[in-house]
Parts: C-alpha cells; sequence; structure tokens
C-alpha cells in the first residue's frame, strides 16, 4: 500500500473527525438552548453583526444558500430571527434577530466556557488550533 495512502497520513481526517467530536461536545449545552450547533452559528454571526443578508451569513459561515434556506426557516419558526426581502433588492433576503433571539443571547454566553470544559486543551494550544485552521481557510477559500 503506498504510504501517502494510508489514513492516519492523510491532514483531512484528523480534522474531519476533531470537528465531528467538538461538534457533538456541544450538543448538551446546545439542546439547552433548543438550537442545532449550524443554528448556533447563525445566531452568533447575527448577535455579533446585526441584520444580514442569506448571503452575507453564508459568506461567514461557509454555507451556501441551499444549505442555509431551511436553517433560517426553522430558527423563523422558532421565533429567533425574521426573515425579509430587501426594499432595495427583491432577490435579498435580510435575517435580523427577534426580540426571543436577542435575548438567547445571554444564555448562549456560557457555551463556550462550558465547551472548554470538555476539552483537554490548555488556553495557548486552542487558540494555536484555531489560528491554524482560520489561517488555511483565509488561504484558500
Amino acid at each position: 500500500m503506498y504510504e501517502q495512502l494510508k489514513l492516519n497520513n492523510q491532514l483531512c481526517f484528523p480534522l474531519y473527525a476533531l470537528s465531528k467530536e467538538i461538534t457533538r461536545r456541544y450538543t448538551p449545552f446546545l439542546d439547552a438552548l433548543d438550537l442545532t450547533y449550524p443554528q448556533y452559528l447563525v445566531m452568533m454571526v447575527l448577535w455579533e453583526h446585526g441584520e444580514q443578508s442569506v448571503s452575507e451569513i453564508g459568506a461567514k459561515l461557509y454555507l451556501d444558500s441551499g444549505t442555509l434556506t431551511p436553517l433560517l426557516k426553522r430558527l423563523q419558526a422558532k421565533g429567533l430571527i425574521e426573515r425579509r426581502r430587501s426594499s432595495t433588492d427583491e432577490r435579498s433576503v435580510k435575517i435580523r434577530l427577534t426580540e426571543t433571539g436577542q435575548g438567547l443571547e445571554h444564555q448562549a454566553a456560557a457555551v463556550p466556557q462550558q465547551l472548554a470544559g470538555c476539552l483537554k486543551l490548555d488556553i495557548a494550544q486552542a487558540e494555536a488550533l484555531r489560528a491554524a485552521t482560520q489561517k488555511i481557510l483565509a488561504e484558500n477559500t
């Protein structure tokens, strides 16, 4: 067998497995907020940046509108966001938080600390991993 084809020699596999594991670790904390991990990501974008178009959210989360639209509809059904067509461009849909969605930010503020308690990384290791992955994304997207 070729060495380069061994699973343990792949860069993608440990990143994939780690992503799945971290997302799994979020689950109990997000269940308490009645959010899935992708919904939590959208909410974080809106808490940080305020009203955004679907395409702006998609760009920030590396998601296409086909993936994002059903997710946004579920957040709207939960009463956390409002979706409306832009008054200046009918093709653009603007997303903003409802009062309930804004109120959820206070509860969600504990999630990063809760997750940190589950991982066996110190602050420097976590920051180095975050910085390395952000560098790769920035240079390749």
